[in-house]
């Protein structure tokens, strides 16, 4: 089965209302995001959106063009097909009692994943990784008995430098990032 989840990240300008923008973008056009992560960026005044949607129902360029038209959008990369890093950070609390609490330790030490608290008749743990190591997890902690689970969602940052979705140093407004990336197109 061939995996059409595209990754885009989005530098957007740090000012409130930009999410709830670029959220309403996407859900005028009909498209669903998969995994939304945001959070400062390495640059004082802009945040990092890595949004993950299906490529088979989503147009990415459409998306793309249509991103760019918001103010507060500064670049837009699909790095989808760029060597990269990408992570979920889950916490899962599962249900342990008696002589399972030692088999979940066990699986959890597998997973090289930390047991983050622990409670008379529970245990959170946290895990780290890509999002087959996540499922694989939670689908062997499910026999336990999960009472909750939180998930981030997909980060994820271009090796090296090439295909890099920082700016320079200068703070260029939104219209000059926008010229300067429809130049190089």
């Amino acid at each position: 089965m061939v995996d059409t989840k595209r990754i885009l990240v989005v530098l957007v300008e740090d000012k409130p209302g930009v999410l709830n923008r670029v959220a309403s973008l996407f859900r005028r056009r009909g498209f669903n995001i998969e995994s939304l992560a945001v959070g400062h960026s390495e640059t004082p005044w802009l945040s990092r959106m890595t949004i993950v949607v299906d490529g088979a129902t989503t147009d990415v360029d459409q998306v793309a063009k249509q991103l760019y038209k918001l103010v507060p959008v500064v670049k837009v990369s699909d790095i989808t097909d760029e060597q990269m890093v990408a992570r979920e950070l889950a916490l899962i609390k599962v249900k342990a009692v008696g002589r399972s609490r030692s088999e979940i330790i066990q699986i959890v030490d597998i997973f090289r994943a930390n047991i983050i608290d622990v409670s008379p008749d529970s245990l959170i743990v946290e895990v780290t990784g890509d999002e087959d190591k996540i499922n694989s997890l939670c689908q062997l902690l499910k026999g336990f008995g999960i009472k909750e689970m939180v998930r981030t969602g997909r980060v994820a940052l271009v090796r090296g430098t090439a295909g890099a979705t920082t700016l320079g140093e200068e703070r260029p407004s939104s219209r000059e990032s926008r010229e300067r990336e429809a130049e190089e197109t």
